[in-house]
């Protein structure tokens, strides 16, 4: 039998993408149940081709028991597209039929959220700065009086 296509989320991160990978369904059932590829094999193995700007990448084969895991590929350049396909195999089974790619561009290490909310704050002070000076000439200039009556003693 040949295995595959898992299926095969990605998402942005920090100079980084995260890899949500689903192993495929097997066609085997023991006693009416449907038997997953970690019944049958206890053990999978995985690799991930990263696809970019340079080229093709495969990373070093890695291992899982779980039908629904997430790895993260990092040190990746930020603002750069990059593609994923992921292939699973069993050490009693080679045959398999990578998935389809999936693309995404790599976050920037800084959010920009951040930015958004440092901007604003800045900009919140400086309008109160431009409105309390803008009132001191006001009331330097007589624009804007001050209707205190001081007591016969102090005038």
């Amino acid at each position: 039998a040949i295995l595959g296509p898992p299926e095969v989320n990605v998402t942005s991160c920090p100079n980084c993408i995260n890899v949500t990978i689903k192993l495929p369904t097997s066609h085997f059932r023991y006693k009416g149940k449907l038997l997953s590829l970690i019944d049958i094999y206890e053990e999978l193995d995985y690799n991930i081709t990263l696809k970019s700007l340079d080229g093709d990448h495969k990373r070093p084969r890695q291992k899982t028991t779980e039908e629904v895991f997430s790895t993260v590929v990092g040190e990746l350049y930020p603002s750069r597209n990059y593609c994923v396909s992921v292939e699973v195999s069993a050490s009693l089974n080679r045959r398999a039929i990578p998935s389809p790619w999936k693309c995404v561009t790599a976050d920037p290490e800084a959010r920009q959220g951040y930015h958004e909310v440092v901007v604003a704050g800045a900009g919140a002070v400086c309008v109160s700065l431009i409105i309390a000076a803008a009132l001191k000439c006001m009331h330097a200039t007589g624009f804007i009086l001050l209707k205190i009556s001081f007591p016969q003693t102090l005038v």
